[in-house]
């Protein structure tokens, strides 16, 4: 499938005004529908997009917030419009960070025994749990090298895949995920990565073998169902951003958790688990 480009890639040679253009366009909001939002009007916009005017800074950010630019995104319409980037871009490792790890951490080891995990815009892992690490048995010592990617270890053949028991749905849900992000940021790196996994190969579907299931589970959500140690485990990923980041990093991270979607799950993963 044809992944279209980032609104970020439009030419920024002529300052701002293609760039919020090209966001607007993605977002299908009309130039009265955002005057409207952020009280302005059309005919502002419309000069700000053709470079007839130049937008405040205050100007930026609300079209910005209004039109959710992506933070990282947020400092390259300020620098195409001559300001100086808003957002800092702090190392995890820094120590003013120290409460956001110690939060993260405790977060996803009280989620145990159930799966949960931390990875930033690149789907590289910064945290994971117990949980995790029981599925991650087995897998070969090239996948597991820092820094790991959630990506890679899931779709790779000599990854989680051969164990997922549903792998073409889930992978065409992380195929999708990541085509949602491409076209929400600017990112030859995940363009890169999109690529390489997407030409994985994809073995045929295996039976439920080992499963203690033995009526079908309606799921509300569409879940994971992998094989570990003879049992199949089934869950439900859900993901969750933090609220108004004024931070790149922080804004860039990502908490995946994983809800047992049937008892079974639920009582193997508490006896292996305690």
């Amino acid at each position: 499938m044809t992944i279209t480009a980032s609104p970020a890639a439009a030419p920024s040679g002529q300052g701002v005004g293609p760039l919020l253009r090209a966001w607007r366009e993605q977002r299908r909001v009309s130039q009265l529908e955002l005057a409207l939002r952020a009280d302005s009007s059309a005919r502002h916009i419309s000069f700000v997009e053709t470079g007839r005017s130049r937008p405040s800074e205050e100007m930026v950010l609300r079209l910005a917030e209004h039109l959710d630019v992506p933070v990282r995104e947020r400092n390259a319409l300020l620098l195409a419009a001559g300001y100086a980037p808003r957002f800092p871009e702090t190392p995890l490792d820094d120590p003013s960070l120290d409460s956001l790890r110690e939060g993260i951490e405790r977060l996803i080891q009280g989620y145990e025994p159930y799966p949960a995990l931390v990875f930033d815009a690149g789907y590289h892992v910064v945290a994971a749990n117990r949980g995790i690490m029981m599925l991650l048995d087995g897998i070969p010592e090239s996948l597991l090298r820092p820094p790991l990617n959630t990506m890679r270890l899931t779709l790779h053949p000599e990854g989680l895949a051969p164990r997922i028991r549903n792998l073409r749905e889930w992978r065409g849900h992380l195929l999708e995920q990541m085509r949602r992000q491409i076209a929400l940021r600017r990112s030859e790196s995940l363009r890169e990565l999109y690529e390489e996994v997407a030409a994985y190969p994809v073995a045929a579907p295996e039976t439920d073998a080992g499963s203690e299931q033995t009526h079908p589970v309606p799921y509300f959500a569409l879940p994971m169902r992998i094989e570990h140690e003879g049992r199949t485990l089934s869950f439900i990923s859900s993901t969750s951003t933090f609220n108004t980041p004024m931070d790149v990093t922080v804004a860039e991270l990502a908490i995946e958790t994983f809800l047992p979607a049937d008892p079974s799950t639920v009582k193997y993963l508490h006896s292996l688990l305690p």
